[in-house]
């Protein structure tokens, strides 16, 4: 009889779904707990995805009949490192899957950076998404300008939130917080900034498109300006870099775009460095920018500083250059660039593989890729595991229930799938009310009080069992 082992995934993002969907698929025998710090699954696809793009949500259909198997327990609510430490899971699961993900942002480090209404994209895209960790963050939307640093699809999405018009965004899972700030919104013009040309953004052309079709809004490269040297046409003429190609027609079909109703005006900036932002009793009211030249072979090419500076007056600045992985204590981390060192997810420290150890997404190879690319990047993670697991004597029976009933025992309110369920159940009603998908909980007091009612009104309803 083959012995049942037991792995622990820590998130519940996509690559955390897409990796316990591979060992449930290759291992009959194996019981999974996915930990996951908020009382709410599905990571990213809930908190990042932009409310006017819900069939990239629609994943979290798939996402679901994963949580549904027997043999996962869903614990929300808990935090590895704060409620149980990566050591502890170590000792009490054969397999222990970090897929936590990149949660802090990248600074842009420059002068002004700290000043009232410098924010990251992290914020902002939290706070209109209704992630808890955001909720309280305030936005002044009061001025008419605003600047948003990075060439990618976090950009481009924090860009066109702020110039739709809000009645677009009335009938989507938009937080209801942010909605009404949105409501009032006086900003008419975004300058999208990025430090290298048009042939090294990141955008995805579908997000390219979806800025191109906001209602009354004129889009224009700065000076009609779509720089491409002699290594970017030998970047573009490369068969796989087919995306880049679209995105470079795309700029350049903007050039002499005009439109008598637009109210509203989106430009483009390339090979600009952000050098400072200067304030006014306390507030942003300028970004200063270097101009910059790509210097290097295709595909190498690095962003040079020049001598030219130039501003823009501004009220508002939201910056979007990266996301960071965040270490555990008794991890392996690779500082420089804010990931878990690995090997094809075998995690490495000083080059030798950590005994039961693995990672996948984001915390694995940075924050590239879109939802899809998880499930390729989890699926070789798994591989390595499948290869490891027989040469690896099980981990003592009862640790992992003993590890479990210490959460009760601390006081500590794991959320269940019947728990989620609960949630699910009374953000759907909300939003019924509201016109919307959903009205989404941005407390976790609230979440955690509404399924505590929930099980007093219902005492013979069976929560998520962690056994």
């Amino acid at each position: 009889m083959t012995a049942i082992r037991h792995a622990a995934i820590v998130g519940s993002g996509p690559s955390g779904f897409y990796a316990a969907e591979a060992l449930l698929n290759a291992l009959p025998d194996i019981v999974i707990d996915m930990f996951e710090r908020l009382p709410t699954p599905y990571g990213l696809v809930r908190s990042g995805v932009a409310p006017d793009h819900p069939k990239l949500k629609q994943v979290t259909l798939v996402f679901d009949k994963i949580m549904q198997s027997k043999r996962l327990n869903f614990l929300g609510n808990v935090e590895i490192g704060t409620d149980l430490s990566l050591d502890a899971l170590r000792d009490a699961y054969d397999v222990v899957v970090l897929a936590y993900g990149a949660s802090t942002d990248r600074k842009m480090g420059i002068r002004g950076e700290e000043l009232e209404n410098s924010h990251s994209a992290t914020e902002f895209v939290g706070w209109y998404n209704g992630h808890p960790d955001f909720r309280d963050c305030k936005f002044d939307l009061s001025q008419e300008v605003a600047v948003v640093v990075g060439h990618g699809n976090v950009a481009a999405d924090v860009s066109r939130i702020l110039l739709q018009p809000c009645d677009n965004l009335r009938h989507t899972d938009i937080a209801a917080h942010a909605l009404e700030v949105l409501a009032e919104s006086r900003i008419r013009e975004v300058h999208l900034v990025g430090r290298r040309g048009p042939v090294q953004a990141k955008f995805t052309s579908r997000e390219l498109r979806g800025l191109g079709s906001i209602p009354q809004c004129v889009v224009v490269a700065h000076g009609d300006a779509v720089p491409v040297n002699p290594a970017c046409e030998a970047e573009l003429a490369d068969r796989t870099n087919l995306n880049a190609l679209q995105n470079v027609e795309f700029f350049r079909g903007l050039r002499g775009t005009v439109s008598k109703d637009a109210s509203r005006k989106l430009v483009f900036h390339f090979c600009v460095s952000p050098e400072r932002l200067d304030g006014e009793a306390g507030r942003v009211k300028r970004a200063v920018f270097r101009r910059t030249t790509l210097h290097g072979q295709p595909f190498e090419q690095a962003a040079v500083p020049t001598e030219e500076l130039f501003a823009i007056d501004c009220g508002l600045v939201l910056s979007s250059i990266g996301y960071w992985g965040q270490p555990l204590e008794g991890l392996p981390f690779d500082f420089r660039r804010g990931i878990v060192p690995n090997r094809k997810g075998r995690v490495e420290c000083s080059g030798a593989p950590v005994d039961g150890l693995y990672v996948t997404g984001w915390l694995k190879r940075g924050p590239t890729g879109i939802i899809g690319t998880n499930r390729a990047d989890s699926i070789e993670t798994v591989q390595q595991i499948l290869d490891d697991l027989p040469r690896r004597a099980p981990r003592v029976r009862g640790r992992r229930q003993l590890l479990l009933d210490s959460l009760s025992l601390r006081n500590i309110r794991a959320v269940g799938l019947h728990d989620w369920l609960a949630i699910d159940v009374a953000e759907r009603a909300g939003g019924m009310k509201a016109g919307k998908p959903r009205e989404k909980l941005t407390r976790v007091t609230e979440m955690i009080d509404l399924v505590t009612r929930n099980v007093r009104e219902a005492p013979d309803c069976c929560c998520a069992s962690a056994g």
